[in-house]
């Protein structure tokens, strides 16, 4: 009795000290991340930066996104609808985070929908399409012309517009920006400069709440 409960006990705290270094490994990270955007806060956004909602909202989320990611896909109708509920207060900016094989690609492919102002629409239908193309270690990523055609894409047109050298520019700054914040994983998302440390629909939304209550009367 007396060694079974030697047993119990030992392993109830191998237990206690594994959640308590897992708290402070978390706890750690979470200040890291913090302290990295408050030092790298021009890095959060760019000029080249796809931004949907009001330029003059007071609240902005930045999502570091892969469009390959099923986690980013999952969370785009919860972005959406913060948007769609905040609809003067809330603004969307989207950073490319191309951790996958074949999303740098695909990232040429969503910018060069721009000129014919087809971006969002495309997103969506890449994103809605995602399992029939962004297979991990084997990407088809020819097959997203064909999504994009669906939108009224001019796919020729933006064959050509995909060579543009800016593209490349484009993905570079963004690694470099992931670099300086230590963005690990996507999604991963700010709210007004600050990093979202619980990766939930949630939270997000409650983040979201949370600034427009400080900011807006």
């Amino acid at each position: 009795m007396k060694r079974s409960s030697i047993v119990v006990g030992t392993v109830v705290a191998v237990l206690v000290a594994f959640v308590a270094a897992m708290f402070v490994y978390q706890n750690k990270k979470g200040q890291e991340r913090t302290e990295a955007a408050k030092t790298s806060s021009a890095s959060l956004v760019q000029f080249h930066s796809p931004t949907t909602g009001p330029a003059d909202a007071k609240v902005t989320i930045v999502e570091f996104f892969d469009p390959s990611c099923e986690a980013c896909r999952a969370f785009y109708p919860y972005v959406k609808s913060i948007l769609a509920e905040n609809p003067q207060k809330v603004r969307l900016v989207l950073r490319y985070a191309a951790f996958h094989q074949g999303s740098d690609v695909v990232v040429k492919m969503l910018e060069a929908t721009k000129s014919q102002g087809l971006y969002w629409q495309s997103l969506e239908a890449v994103l809605k399409a995602q399992p029939d193309w962004a297979e991990h270690g084997n990407p088809q990523v020819q097959r997203v012309w064909g999504i994009l055609q669906t939108v009224g894409l001019d796919v020729d047109k933006a064959k050509r517009d995909m060579e543009n050298p800016r593209f490349d520019a484009i993905l570079k700054q963004d690694a470099e920006d992931i670099a300086m914040l230590q963005v690990k994983k996507t999604p991963t998302f700010y709210v007004n400069g600050r990093p979202l440390l619980e990766t939930n629909p949630d939270a997000l939304r409650a983040m979201v709440l949370q600034e427009i209550k400080a900011i807006y009367p």
